[in-house]
């Protein structure tokens, strides 16, 4: 009996080795025949209606102001059709949870615009070729991702976890500055503004002469700082956030300036409510999912299609944000919506962990990575919040990236809406890269006002 155990979990241990390692060179060969260099399908689907893709979008916008505001490459096409509360149930199979409950609940207001769909994503040859490698040197060490650099680490990932690590590790830009404005709509249908801010952020992960040897002294991927204008309550405040591989490890601080003083944050995750949301979301909420995966056991559904917000530059035409807020959500008419693939992976909290959302459902795109919806229902198994992410093109970068980001809580009727640029004279301008000394409470500290 001994021995056969002793077989079982040397075999046990054999096949979790396997499953946590990079795939194989053959496999990997496909991110260069059948796959896009991100790992996606490259064909398009039977019907036509998702198209292959090719290249992505990369040529120059009209109306784009290099360093400014951004145009609309798509301004000229019509809705192909819209999703109502009362013709939901035609196109239930490819619709998230949350999406049919926000038709239900704001029939008058809430509709899905289904345009035709673009596949736009793109990155650098670099990044692709990154991506390539990391296909066969990345892998899992429990929670965390190990040898993956300047690339997505799992294109063709196995489990939940990696499609999770592809969107936090996503292609977004290596720098880049903000000018955002954060409004809590509540659920009388009031907007209250909680941010009005400018900030910074970098991606070490990205360095283009980087490698994984020299990333792995840090494991720093990412890092930002915000500092507030608005409301009056609030200008002068400011956060400095490094996320490390190891969330355990990551670091935040914020600036008060009642107080005169930096003070570190003890948890900046998971649950905990997020200062630079006013504590209206949670860190783990951030562009719909952000930090630690320790929380939850991971579940890869499957993939299949969805309708899905995409290529939103349309968003941000208007100039103010009272033309983009209605009293619940954003106004439906300024919201793309297109068939996509997306990976869908379930969350559960763990055993011994504890956590507001018992359960988790994702949706994350297969060409970009971004995880641009997602579902939460609390320990009563009632469907609670359904968060999303805007993306829009940038073929400069080149990529499609994450705009603005929040939340509905279908519970209590209020929502939170964040990273709004319309009133903005810039939308995500790249920059050279920071100095590392700029996301430092010290450097924080010296830039006090108030």
């Amino acid at each position: 009996m001994n021995r056969q155990l002793l077989i079982a979990a040397a075999l046990l241990a054999a096949f979790s080795g396997a499953a946590c390692a990079g795939v194989s060179a053959d496999e990997a060969a496909k991110l260069k025949s059948d796959l896009t260099p991100f790992g996606a399908e490259k064909a398009g689907n039977k019907d036509g209606s998702i198209p292959a893709w090719n290249g992505g979008y990369t040529t120059p916008i009209a109306g784009d102001k290099p360093g400014g505001r951004r145009g609309d490459p798509f301004k000229a096409e019509k809705p192909l059709f819209s999703i109502t509360a009362k013709n939901m149930a035609q196109y239930a199979d490819k619709l998230s949870d949350g999406t049919k409950a926000m038709l239900k609940k704001y029939p008058d207001t809430y509709h899905v615009d289904v345009y035709k769909t673009h596949r736009t994503a793109a990155a650098p040859q670099w990044v692709y070729d990154n991506t390539f490698k990391n296909a066969t040197r990345a892998k899992m060490n429990g929670d965390l991702v190990e040898g993956a650099y300047g690339g997505i680490p799992f294109p063709i990932p196995k489990t939940g976890a990696e499609v999770m690590w592809n969107h936090i590790l996503r292609w977004r830009g290596t720098s880049w500055q903000f000018q955002i404005s954060d409004y809590q709509l509540t659920a009388d249908g009031k907007a209250v503004l909680t941010v009005d801010a400018t900030g910074d952020q970098q991606m070490p992960y990205y360095f283009q002469d980087g490698s994984p040897e020299q990333f792995a002294k840090s494991n720093e991927y990412w890092m930002v700082r915000l500092i507030n204008s608005g409301p009056p309550i609030r200008a002068g405040e400011a956060i400095t956030g490094r996320e490390q591989i190891d969330g355990s490890k990551s670091q935040a601080w914020v600036y008060l300036t009642g107080q005169r003083r930096v003070r570190k944050l003890p948890n900046p995750c998971c649950d905990t409510p997020a200062p630079v949301t006013a504590g209206v979301m949670s860190f783990d909420e951030l562009e719909t999912f952000t930090g630690r995966l320790d929380r939850f056991d991971w579940k890869l559904v499957g993939k299949q299609e969805m309708y899905i917000p995409y290529n939103g530059n349309k968003l941000l035409q208007p100039t103010t944000e009272a033309e983009v807020l209605d009293k619940h959500h954003l106004k439906s008419d300024l919201v793309r919506w297109e068939l996509h693939r997306v990976w869908v992976v379930d969350a559960t909290v763990r055993a011994g962990q504890r956590h507001q959302a018992a359960k988790s459902r994702y949706y994350c795109d297969e060409d970009t990575w971004i995880c641009v919806l997602s579902d939460r229902w609390d320990a009563q198994g009632q469907l609670w919040k359904t968060v999303w992410s805007q993306t829009f093109v940038a073929p400069e970068l080149p990529g499609v990236i994450v705009g603005s980001f929040g939340f509905n809580d279908l519970l209590s009727g209020s929502a939170f809406i964040g990273n709004l640029y319309n009133s903005k004279p810039a939308h995500y301008p790249l920059v050279p890269r920071y100095p590392d000394r700029v996301f430092t409470p010290d450097a924080m500290a010296g830039e006090g006002v108030r």
